[in-house]
């Protein structure tokens, strides 16, 4: 796989993230709703990236920094960055693309003094849950738009740019 540092505005993070969004109406029955701006995943504040196979975009992933977005009470720490639209499409399933990801924007935060990544997800998405604790992500207190819907799950793993992440 070949990992792009792209735009989330770039025409192939539109396609991907069109369709990460049905797959959210599929299974939660709305899109995500949170509120995601181009903005937030340009430098230095934030990064977007898509992984090709063959040419084709294939998975997408990006993450954004909380420095300006801290609230007293919402559990968000200074050095956070979230994860953001992480999705792989169906016919590249199960084939370790979304861990390389993963793998990629962990090393590319931390590189950038980030000190932990967080994220939130859904129940109704079993396997991406089980990505994440199998790469050490632990349940945190909720946050952001989603904080305390029911299903909502979150996660956090501490960043350490000298080796990549703990």
């Amino acid at each position: 796989m070949e990992i792009r540092i792209l735009g989330y505005d770039h025409p192939d993070a539109e396609l991907l993230t069109a369709e990460v969004q049905q797959e959210y109406v599929r299974r939660y029955g709305d899109p995500d709703l949170s509120h995601v701006d181009p903005a937030h995943f340009r430098a230095p504040a934030g990064l977007y990236a898509l992984g090709y196979l063959d040419g084709e975009p294939m998975v997408s992933g990006g993450w954004r920094a909380h420095a300006d977005r801290l609230h007293d009470g919402d559990g968000l720490l200074p050095g956070d960055v979230e994860l953001k639209r992480m999705y792989t499409r169906p016919a590249a399933r199960g084939r370790g693309l979304a861990r390389r990801m993963l793998r990629f924007l962990e090393e590319e935060a931390a590189k950038a003094g980030l000190r932990r990544m967080i994220l939130e997800t859904g129940t109704e998405q079993p396997e991406a849950i089980a990505l994440y604790e199998s790469e050490g992500y632990e349940r945190i207190p909720g946050f952001g738009y989603y904080a305390e819907a029911p299903g909502s799950v979150c996660f956090g793993k501490l960043l350490d740019a000298r080796v990549g992440c703990v």
